[in-house]
């Protein structure tokens, strides 16, 4: 065994024989290894003298050590949070999918639904940040379903993965599930409604229904305002008109003009 001591220090080492008992003072460095299974030796490591003022000397922190927990943070990351891209956004409310939605103008926003612990979805994942990285006009927004889990519900998204494709004024063009095996859906869909075109008017977002069905569930936190620059409120005892003609106006005031 070695055990890392200060220079300078010594100790009282006691060897015994047969015939005769010996101390000396060694140095520190010259009893930093030592054997006890000679035959007829033994050797006794006492208390260094001034023991009080002793203390283990740190190693200081070399470079390779900070790369090494670089690179621990890096192995840390979650499958689902590994190769995004800037035109990828996580959705944390209610509220951001609406306002993602309806700010969007005409480009193509593909709404990823996925579980964490959903082995489909992992598989598929590399194969998606691999398509928003060669459309980086298209907007990826993705929804952790056990995060929000009375979102989804309202949106009746019962399988994953699951895939919703808006643009512009149509609103949602298309919605499927998909995995690894049957990608060829989602790039057929892709290829299809991720061509450049005109918007004929503002962007529709979710469809009345789906808004419907967000306000009257307490589960998916859906509330206004959703901008500072408006400010629409539901009240609790509203009938389902009154919802309607809330969701609606706030879809119009939001949308804003036409763009071609």
């Amino acid at each position: 065994m070695a055990v890392p001591l200060r220079s300078g220090l010594s100790f009282r080492c006691v060897h015994e024989t047969g015939l005769e008992r010996k101390e000396t003072d060694v140095p520190a460095l010259d009893v930093l290894s030592w054997k006890n299974d000679i035959k007829g030796r033994r050797s006794l490591l006492r208390e260094p003298r001034d023991s009080h003022e002793w203390r283990p000397q740190s190693h200081p922190k070399s470079p390779i050590h900070g790369q090494n927990n670089s690179l621990c943070a890096a192995r840390a990351l979650r499958w689902w949070e590994k190769n995004t891209t800037s035109n990828m956004t996580e959705i944390e409310s209610t509220n951001q999918l609406v306002h993602s939605l309806l700010h969007a103008e005409d480009k193509l926003v593909i709404v990823d639904f996925y579980s964490p612990g959903c082995g489909g979805c992992k598989a598929l994942h590399p194969k998606i940040c691999q398509q928003a990285e060669m459309n980086p006009s298209v907007m990826f927004l993705r929804v952790n379903y056990e995060e929000h889990k009375g979102m989804c519900r309202s949106l009746h998204i019962h399988v994953l993965p699951f895939f919703r494709f808006y643009r512009g004024a149509q609103g949602r063009v298309c919605a499927f599930s998909c995995t690894n095996a049957t990608i060829r859906k989602f790039n057929k869909a892709l290829a299809k409604h991720g061509t450049d075109r005109c918007s004929l008017g503002p962007a529709k977002g979710l469809g009345e229904g789906e808004l419907l069905s967000l306000a009257s569930n307490p589960d998916a936190h859906f509330g206004y305002p959703w901008s500072e620059d408006l400010a629409v409120s539901i009240p609790a005892e509203s009938s389902v008109g009154e919802v309607e003609a809330a969701a609606a106006t706030a879809a119009l005031a939001l949308g804003g003009s036409q763009i071609c």
